[in-house]
Order: structure tokens, then sequence, then C-alpha cells
């Protein structure tokens, strides 16, 4: 088996039959299998899924949210082979992280899944991310690994007053036409070579629900001596957070926080990470000030 593209869903009945429809023309002359797991949704995404009538496709159902890493590690270990069997170099492929509300190229995968092949360094790639126009979506777009400073202006919410104090951290400077070495990719399509998930013995770090575990998965990639790299030579429509955009603002920062907190304390001293534990307070009072008001 060449690819593995594993999906989690959450109520992503709008955009899921798409997808799917997506993968199977971007996949043509591949060797794959699409592996989706359903986090409890309380729409018709699993009706939708199941009248797929597609061979390489597999649902599995859980009966409870397991968040976003947990059902991404709950697909890899049943997806084709087995990587903790540490499968030969011809038959051990890679593992495209999709989101459901994500489009594919046609052909695409074919072409990206060569370019892999030929780049023996790189652990982790992305593709260009565009808005349904073809427009570069710069929401999407590579980051540079944060720092605590600048995460505690997120939670103080100081960007809303002085944009530019996240600009690197957004790689305003980015080039979206120019292939380059990054530090993170966003997980929403995230093509990872399998060798990367056996050293590690995980897809995500099952620490985090939410945020966080795909800058978290590039740092750990460089870490193992890997690449993470974007390229423009294939592109996705990325519609950008759809199931996310039905919590409430409190939830998620809850949620983005806490995530927020775990990758400082995995990957920094106390001294730097203690800030991030001050201010989360203060940033779910904020968003539930956005809940009561709005």
């Amino acid at each position: 088996m060449e690819l593995s593209i594993i999906t989690v869903t959450w109520n992503s009945e709008k955009r899921i039959a798409e997808q799917i429809k997506s993968a199977t023309e971007a996949c043509q002359g591949v060797e794959y299998e699409q592996i989706i797991i359903d986090n409890n949704s309380s729409d018709q995404t699993v009706m939708v899924v199941e009248t797929r009538n597609i061979a390489s496709l597999r649902l599995i159902v859980n009966t409870e949210n397991a968040g976003f890493g947990a059902a991404n590690n709950q697909a890899v270990k049943i997806s084709h082979g087995e990587f903790i069997q540490h499968l030969p170099e011809e038959s051990a492929g890679f593992i495209l992280f999709l989101n459901p509300d994500m489009r594919l190229e046609p052909g695409s995968m074919l072409k990206i899944l060569r370019w892999m092949r030929e780049k023996k360094d790189v652990g982790i790639a992305s593709c260009k991310l565009v808005d349904a126009d073809g427009k570069f979506n710069c929401e999407a777009g590579p980051r540079r690994f944060p720092k605590v400073w600048e995460q505690v202006c997120l939670l103080l919410k100081l960007p809303h007053i002085f944009p530019s104090l996240l600009n690197n951290y957004l790689m305003k400077d980015f080039n979206s036409d120019s292939e380059q070495e990054v530090d993170s990719v966003r997980g929403s399509f995230m093509l990872v070579r399998r060798e990367l998930i056996d050293k590690l013995g995980w897809g995500f770090d099952p620490r985090y629900f939410f945020w966080f575990e795909d800058v978290d998965l590039c740092r750990e990639a460089k870490r193992l001596g890997f690449k993470v790299v974007y390229t423009p030579i294939v592109s996705c429509v990325d519609y950008f957070g759809q199931s996310f955009k039905q919590r409430t603002s409190i939830w998620k920062q809850k949620i983005f926080s806490r995530s927020m907190l775990t990758y400082f304390q995995k990957w920094e001293p106390w001294w730097k990470w203690i800030w991030i534990a001050i201010f989360r307070p203060v940033g779910i009072f904020f968003a539930w000030l956005v809940e009561v008001f709005k």
C-alpha cells in the first residue's frame, strides 16, 4: 500500500462527500486506502460516508469524541501494514492526514508522492492550501515554531490591537510560490513518511485533544533528523475549520490554551511555560466575555 489517507470527522456532513470524491480523483494511479474515524457526530456525517460505494474506504465510528490526535492515532494503528511491524522500504509508504473540509486536485497525490520519494530526508510535507477561488489561504499556511511571548499575546488578545505582533510567527513574509523548508505545517494536509511514524510510535502525541498536535509532530520530526517542507507543486482547497465553527468561543479557548500549555511544558523549561499557565485564565475570561456580549 503506497498511501493511507486518514480523516477525522465531527459533524462534517457538509463537506465530507466532496472530500471523499476528490480523494478518489487525486489518487488515480496510486494504491491507497482512506480511513475515516468519526468522533461521535450528531449530524448525518456517518450516513453520508456509509453511502459512498468505494472499496478503499473504511469507516470507524467512535461512541465519544476522542479528540483529533487520538482519533488519528486510532486510524494509524489499523492502516494497511501495521506500521509497528517495521515494513520494508518498498511497502512502507506514506500517511496523509487530511481534514474533512478539504478538496484535493485530480492526480495530485501521484505527483506529490513521486516528489516525496525523491526527497528522502523529508519526513513531513504540505502543499499549497488555497481558498475556493484558488487564492493562497494565509491562515492555513506554514508557521514558525511558537514563542512564549507570542502565545501570551494571543491569550491577551493583543493582536486585535497590534496586528503586527504576530507577523514573525504567522510568517507574513512567506512566499507561497517557493518550495522551502519550514518549522511547521498545518495538520489539515500533512503528508508523513511512515518511517517517521514508526520511529515515534504514534501519529500525534495523544496528550493533545485538539490544536498544537501538528506543531508538536513537526518538532518531533526535526528532532529525529527529518525535514518539514512546503511545496507548491500541488494545491488543495481548504475550507478551513468548518466543524469547529460550531463550537463556542469559550470551549475553543479552553481547549486551545490547554494544548498551548501542554506544548510548552513538553518543549520549554518551567520558567517559560509558567507564563502560559498564569495568563491562560485571562484568555478564557475574554472568551467568556465574547459569548456574553455577542
